[in-house]
């Protein structure tokens, strides 16, 4: 009995140390972000830097509200092409889909999860790139468009965001259908439901947690996203109104020029990162108030 205590005792220290460690290892991010980039804010002037529209490191000039439009411009777009289809695909994995044909599906959507952000960005600048390009081009000369880009662009960014995603909102979206009560499915179809009537009006409404708690959870990764938005966006520090155009994200910006930058411009894209991280704290949150809206009812 000593020696099972013992043992219970030794774990729980185990375990405590374990959260001490992720506890820290966020307050010494928080710290180090804070500390670097507030300062540099303080240099430039909060709004100006918020609210500048133009980045010229060379001219001491940084203003990063291009990087945060881009940044919005493409999670928007992550979320009209990944959100449908993935709670589409939910959908028929959890109501529609045969026995057989399930496993392979779900391996399916899990690797999509596994696959390095690189390759999703060859592949969009080897496959998507060249599609866009030519439908920049047909709009072109239509007179639809002023400007038919080359490719890189927003447009491809969504695209490609929008298929890595998909596993974020699959699987939660999947396991939130699956933890309804079965009786609500049944008790819908026999007050004389139609089967599609049932699972829209009745099972994804009562799996509307989760459903959130996984598109919340999508724009999360769309947002941070670096490598294949790189490859693909175009990096054009700019304002535009136009889909089929370049811009640069936040994520991009700081990858791009933090291996050569040193002084202000280096504070500066560490400030980038305080304001990125501040997104994320904000989506965490979002998760957080939906659980806690769950938990009470």
């Amino acid at each position: 009995m000593k020696s099972k205590a013992w043992t219970e005792k030794f774990m729980q220290g185990v375990f405590f140390v374990a959260a001490c460690a992720s506890v820290l290892a966020v307050a010494l991010i928080c710290i180090f972000l804070f500390a670097n980039g507030i300062p540099a804010m303080k240099e430039i002037g909060f709004i100006k830097f918020l609210t500048g529209e133009i980045w010229r490191p060379g001219s001491d000039q940084f203003g990063i509200l291009p990087m945060i439009v881009g940044s919005l411009y493409v999670t928007a777009g992550a979320i009209i092409f990944g959100v449908p289809i993935g709670i589409l695909t939910s959908v028929f994995m959890a109501m529609y889909c045969p026995k057989q044909i399930y496993k392979p599906l779900k391996a399916a959507t899990e690797l999509l999860a596994g696959i390095p952000s690189v390759i999703y960005g060859f592949f969009g600048l080897v496959v998507v790139v060249p599609l866009i390009r030519n439908l920049g081009t047909a709009l072109y000369k239509a007179n639809i468009v002023d400007n038919p880009g080359n490719g890189n662009s927003i447009l491809t960014a969504s695209l490609i965001l929008g298929m890595m995603i998909l596993p974020t909102i699959i699987g939660t979206t999947e396991s939130a259908m699956r933890a309804v009560p079965s009786h609500y499915y049944e008790g819908s179809l026999a007050l004389g439901a139609t089967k599609e009537r049932s699972i829209f009006r009745v099972i994804i409404p009562a799996a509307k947690s989760g459903v959130i708690t996984g598109i919340v959870l999508g724009i999360g990764r769309a947002i941070g996203e670096t490598m294949a938005v790189i490859m693909i966006v175009g990096n054009q520090a700019r304002l535009t109104n136009s889909i089929l155009q370049g811009i640069r994200t936040l994520t991009g910006n700081i990858v791009i020029e933090m291996g050569y930058a040193t002084g202000l411009h280096r504070e500066a894209l560490i400030a980038t990162g305080v304001v990125l991280f501040v997104f994320i704290l904000i989506i965490n949150l979002c998760v957080a108030m939906l659980k806690r809206g769950t938990d009470h009812e």
